[in-house]
């Protein structure tokens, strides 16, 4: 029986130093054999070079973010940038001067003219006979309903605040449908604010009828005013014994209505008349906008148009033709008149005892 003796392993890690070395793969001698090492990639350095730093870095979040990242550089080093250079065309522009905001015109403390004539008396009985609002006879269904009509007329001036608002153009597209008679109704109605001066100005030269109606005599008016630059409307404006009230008769007919009132002549007087006013309204009763061209052209000069159109008569396409004409007014409204059904059932007045 054999001896036992220890075997030491090899010190190269084989298992045996005198074993025939072991074969390699075929990739293995084949790169070995045909120098494929040279092709193994190429080590990567921890750190890139500064462009090539700037070509695989991510996109920047922000500016914000970029300039923390960034070395501050030393303030003797640091060039005096431009506002521009840090937040864009827009601080330029900002910065940049501006040309001077034109001054808003501001009307004067008083009043450009003054109506100061004698007052005429107005027949209260001649008032109700034609149906007008009577001032002296308390509460009825028709001051109530136009109490509604002059707040919303008296809304619009105050939220505009200007000359024009303050004039209120009443029209019909055809005659008889009532225009007159809201023209009149309103200026009573508006007359009765506190501290209120309304001028009511008959604008219809061809069929004036203003001035009977209150039972005044007619006398040089309006177009009078616009065909002298000499004369002082406030020579022609007529008072009532109606606190507040003032009228303007229309005056001398000439033929040439619709020119007088595109010529320059019609804004001086008009501004006269609203200049420094603000508690002053003035009311046009217009001719018929589908009937006489001086409606088109006094819609030029005033900020709100009432058009009238009556119940059962008064058609849509006229309606819309008549808009149309006065599309140069920027606040039109329409009021319709002779209504005798009201779904709601409302029936102003009636509360106070003064029904009709």
């Amino acid at each position: 029986m054999n001896k036992p003796t220890n075997i030491e392993p090899p010190k190269d890690g084989t298992k045996d130093a005198s074993a025939k070395p072991k074969r390699g793969s075929l990739l293995e001698r084949a790169s070995s054999t045909f120098g494929f090492d040279k092709l193994a990639p190429a080590a990567v350095p921890d750190r890139l070079d500064s462009e090539k730093t700037k070509k695989f870095a991510p996109k920047r979040q922000s500016e914000a973010a970029a300039s923390v990242e960034a070395p501050t550089p030393a303030p003797t080093e640091q060039p005096r940038r431009r506002a521009s250079d840090w937040i864009g065309d827009a601080a330029v522009a900002d910065a940049s001067p501006k040309p001077p905001t034109p001054a808003v015109p501001v009307e004067p403390d008083g009043p450009a003219v003054s109506f100061t004539g004698p007052k005429r008396e107005i027949v209260r009985s001649l008032l109700r006979e034609q149906g007008l609002i009577d001032p002296d006879g308390g509460a009825s269904t028709l001051l109530e309903e136009f109490r509604i009509v002059k707040r919303q007329v008296l809304a619009a001036a105050k939220a505009a605040g200007t000359q024009h608002a303050r004039r209120v153009l009443v029209c019909s597209p055809h005659p008889n449908e009532g225009k007159t008679f809201c023209a009149l109704n309103l200026a009573i109605a508006l007359a009765g604010e506190r501290d209120m001066e309304v001028l009511l100005i008959d604008a219809d030269f061809g069929k004036p009828s203003i001035m009977s109606k209150l039972g005044l005599e007619a006398g040089k008016g309006f177009m009078d005013v616009l065909a002298d630059p000499s004369a002082h409307v406030e020579d022609y404006v007529v008072g009532t014994d109606i606190p507040g009230l003032f009228v303007l008769p229309a005056g001398q007919r000439t033929g040439r209505d619709s020119e007088y009132l595109a010529s320059e002549r019609t804004w001086s007087v008009l501004n006269r008349l609203t200049r420094g006013a603000p508690n002053r309204m003035i009311v046009f009763d217009s001719p018929p906008a589908l009937a006489a061209t001086p409606a088109a052209e006094l819609a030029k000069h005033v900020g709100q148009a009432l058009l009238v159109a009556r119940a059962d008569m008064t058609g849509r396409a006229a309606l819309e033709d008549a808009i149309d004409l006065l599309s140069a007014c920027p606040d039109i409204k329409l009021l319709l008149n002779d209504a005798t059904f009201s779904p709601s059932g409302r029936k102003f007045g009636t509360y106070y005892g003064y029904g009709e």
